[in-house]
């Protein structure tokens, strides 16, 4: 017998296996949010080691999503929200049309 669709909405789904965004976005989102975050930060959020995650901000950086400037012994990012996803079928969406409509991740202050 099926389930109405009224109870179908309602009942939780189990998460995918799969996520929308690779670790680069997850990583630019979290940077986006709090510009002075530390590296030990976004590992952990990410469930990721720290090593994964300097070779993710220095992707970042090399290829000019991001800006890093030393401040003491934090580093302190400048996203850059001008450039484009670099979507095959969407190529004139930038980083800041994506920032504008996903709230801060879960975990960050």
């Amino acid at each position: 017998m099926p389930i109405p669709a009224a109870e179908a909405a309602e009942s939780p789904r189990p998460a995918p296996e799969f996520s929308f965004l690779t670790n680069h976005g997850k990583t630019l989102l979290l940077i986006a949010h709090d510009p002075r975050i530390r590296i030990r930060d976004i590992a952990s959020l990410l469930d990721i080691t720290e090593r994964r995650t300097q070779r993710i901000v220095a992707d970042l950086a090399n290829a000019g999503y991001i800006e890093r400037e030393r401040n003491g012994r934090r580093n302190f990012y400048t996203v850059s929200t001008h450039l484009p996803l670099g979507l095959p079928t969407q190529r004139d969406t930038d980083i800041g049309s994506l920032l504008a409509i996903l709230p801060a991740p879960s975990g960050s202050p």
